[in-house]
């Protein structure tokens, strides 16, 4: 598909486009924070920043969710049957995304959409409504180490349009048809465009230091890598305040609930956390994960062992570095993972 541009002034023009699809969010400076909010036409949209502070994911995956509603009353006619809610009423446009965020999107479709007989529907109308239109790295955060978990400043896996900020233009990239349709009126990019982009992602490549290896963790087997003499110790600083959990943009698990008010009741879906002790508490009183060591091991052995034998290799971690840079006690996410990626000697096995 042929790469187009457009004026930084003139986004307006791509903005009202854009607002035909229907309402149009983007990334907005609250203070210290980008936070997503909806935008029209007439508003200044943001460039300059390194990324919003919780993923666009819940636009697909909200935190709190009614999958259905009914009447709490069993003698009336509808009483106590459940009834689907309604799904989204139009489609909607996210712009300005952040490759890794729409590249863990990408993953968690291999959790939501694995196949027909287990599709989550509420995951699926909300995806298929939702164009994404990404805004390329240049400047990538200290924590991030999207290019060693096959992700990237410049990755495309997700999205319908890749912007690059080329300082007064922007180089306008559809990947899908849906994005060309979106980008069609634009004139075409030059060379020159075309050349500065590539010049920007490789310099926004390089200005990765920080990464990690996991040749070790794919070779071993499971119970081996279970068994990681590094687990006796990552978990000393935890807190299991889940923190993590809350800004990670491909973490998925939820909790379904009944809940009621008067003659009104519904159920809701809302993420939960795999470092709460309650998450794998049985009624019987037993708790397969009753430890704070069992809890962190879950964590870091489900994104870097489970879900790439799972989900065909695709890792459940995009590289943002949100859960490095929002833990109250510092642990490091790379740090963890090298740790799991070191060779085992003998006396340890």
């Amino acid at each position: 598909m042929a790469e187009k541009r457009i004026a930084k002034a003139d986004i307006g023009t791509l903005l009202k486009k854009l607002a035909a699809e229907g309402e149009v969010y983007a990334p907005v400076r609250n203070g210290s924070a980008m936070v997503w909010s909806r935008v029209s036409p007439e508003d200044d949209i943001e460039f300059e920043f390194t990324n919003t502070d919780l993923s666009p994911k819940g636009f697909v995956f909200p935190q709190t969710e009614c999958l259905m509603d009914f009447t709490n009353d069993p003698d009336a006619s509808d009483g106590m049957i459940m009834k689907e809610t309604p799904g989204l009423s139009e489609k909607r446009v996210l712009l300005n995304v952040r490759p890794c965020d729409a590249k863990a999107l990408s993953v968690l479709d291999k959790v939501f959409e694995r196949d027909e007989e287990s599709m989550d529907v509420y995951w699926k109308d909300k995806r298929e409504k939702t164009a994404m239109i990404g805004l390329a790295c240049k400047d990538p955060c200290p924590t991030c180490f999207c290019s060693t978990v096959n992700c990237g400043p410049h990755h495309e896996e997700g999205l319908d349009v890749l912007l690059v900020d080329l300082g007064e233009q922007l180089l306008v990239k559809p990947l899908t048809e849906r994005g060309q349709q979106l980008t069609a009126d634009l004139e075409d990019a030059e060379p020159a465009d075309l050349e500065a982009a590539a010049a920007q992602k490789q310099e926004s490549e390089e200005a990765i230091s920080g990464g990690v290896s996991m040749e070790h963790i794919d070779d071993r087997n499971v119970l081996d890598e279970y068994d990681h003499p590094c687990f006796d110790r990552i978990f000393e600083s935890c807190i299991n305040c889940g923190t993590c959990t809350y800004y990670c943009p491909t973490c998925h698990c939820f909790d379904i609930q009944d809940e009621t008010q008067g003659d009104y009741g519904r159920r809701i879906r809302t993420w939960d956390t795999c470092m709460s002790w309650l998450f794998t508490h049985h009624t019987s009183g037993h708790n397969p994960r009753g430890s704070k060591k069992d809890r962190v091991r879950q964590r870091f052995m489900h994104k870097f062992k489970y879900m790439p034998i799972k989900l065909e290799g695709a890792i459940g971690c995009v590289g943002c570095g949100r859960c490095t840079s929002k833990c109250p006690v510092n642990i490091d996410v790379r740090s963890v993972v090298n740790s799991m990626n070191e060779q085992i000697s003998q006396s340890s096995e």
